[in-house]
């Protein structure tokens, strides 16, 4: 017989805020939680959290950084992998968390790709569209 689920700690149940919601749970389900390292999933995390209702940030490297507790190039890294696993779009210094509704919308097809580990360097949303394209790296 299964257990029933019940509330923990009503006093503290999660609502929807109105500026965002939760995080999507095919984040989990659709496996892309599994192509990312724990770095990119703290910042995923952060940049959720902090996200305005169209997803955006405007944090800077240097208070990500010091927030997440990551050096500059380990921001870096963290950030190429959700940028290759479609899951944010950047432009320095706006982030935004994007909709897991379509991820073959325009984004790297990365359905069971592991994420590549690259130099670090800032990549534009017009150079993730131009790979995912097929164009010229």
């Amino acid at each position: 017989m299964r257990e029933q689920k019940h509330i923990l700690c009503p006093q503290r149940l999660r609502r929807v805020p109105r500026q965002f919601s939760w995080i999507d749970q095919r984040l989990v389900r659709d496996g892309h939680i599994g192509r990312c390292g724990v770095e990119a999933l703290a910042l995923y995390l952060f940049l959720v959290t902090v996200a305005d209702a169209e997803g955006l940030s405007y944090y800077s490297e240097a208070t990500a950084s010091r927030l997440l507790g990551m050096d500059n190039a380990t921001l870096c890294r963290a950030r190429r992998e959700l940028l290759e696993a479609g899951l944010i779009a950047y432009q320095s210094p706006l982030y935004q968390v994007l909709s897991l509704d379509d991820p073959d919308a325009g984004l790297p097809a990365v359905r069971g790709k592991p994420p590549r580990h690259g130099s670090g360097e800032t990549v534009s949303i017009g150079e993730v569209l131009r790979r995912a394209m097929g164009g010229a790296a």
